[in-house]
């Protein structure tokens, strides 16, 4: 089949997002929710790229052949696409009360809230340990959260295709709102006297995340029900955030 030309917009700009890697482009055709407008593959992906639009149901007018090195032309020189990569539209943002109605019929749940978290990589890595440990939802401030990308879409391995992302205009609002559903709000804080290990499991929570360095601002951590820390030697002062909230996801998900 001969290889098509196509015009295809830059990431980052309002024709939407270049989506890129074999894991998050995978994801996002079999996303019923994903809009996509166009896929671009290396020859030897073309196959299989149809076999998944086939499976999704996808029209296969979207799909151009392309040599690998034009597709490297459309990102950042360090990135890894495998020989994939989809232009698509931004997933639809949740509501604070779509997430609430979704908690309402379960007896015990969890949200992670972050506050003031801006690598788009890290954020992608705590997206994918969300997916992992069965969060309901992860909650960012608009203002100060980068917004999805094709790097967070990456760091995520495709799971920002299932993690409901709630972005609100007032944090501590939105926290007050969830204590007013009946969820328990849990602060990490590296000062804490309490460990996560430590604290009853159940129920519905929200676990709360501030910035490396930082951490929680301080109107956020007088918000929480209870903050704890994580049991680390006292030869480490802090993890990286995305490694800290994988800990703390797995310990609430235990029961």
């Amino acid at each position: 089949m001969p290889k098509k030309h196509f015009n295809t917009p830059r990431p980052g700009t309002s024709n939407g997002i270049l989506l890129y890697g074999r894991h998050p482009v995978t994801a996002a055709i079999n996303n019923p929710k994903r809009q996509i407008t166009k896929i671009l593959c290396t020859p030897e992906n073309e196959a299989e790229v149809r076999k998944l639009c086939q499976n999704a149901k996808r029209n296969e007018s979207i799909i151009s052949v392309t040599e690998r090195k034009e597709i490297d032309k459309l990102l950042p020189s360090d990135s890894v696409h495998q020989g994939f990569a989809s232009l698509v539209k931004a997933l639809e943002n949740y509501a604070l009360e779509d997430i609430i109605r979704l908690a309402d019929s379960l007896q015990d749940c969890h949200v992670l809230i972050l506050d003031q978290v801006t690598d788009p990589q890290n954020i992608g890595a705590i997206i994918r340990s969300c997916v992992a440990f069965n969060t309901l939802a992860l909650i960012l401030q608009d203002k100060n959260s980068p917004t999805e990308s094709g790097a967070m879409a990456k760091a995520s391995a495709g799971m920002i295709e299932h993690l409901p992302i709630c972005r609100v205009t007032n944090l501590s609002r939105a926290i007050e709102q969830l204590k007013s559903a009946g969820f328990w709000t849990i602060g990490m804080d590296g000062y804490a006297t309490t460990t996560i290990d430590q604290i009853k499991k159940g129920g519905k929570s929200a676990i709360i995340m501030g910035s490396e360095g930082k951490g929680m601002r301080r109107l956020i951590e007088e918000s929480c029900d209870i903050t704890v820390r994580l049991p680390i030697s006292e030869k480490v002062e802090s993890l990286n955030v995305a490694t800290a909230a994988a800990i703390a996801l797995y310990e609430i998900h235990k029961r």
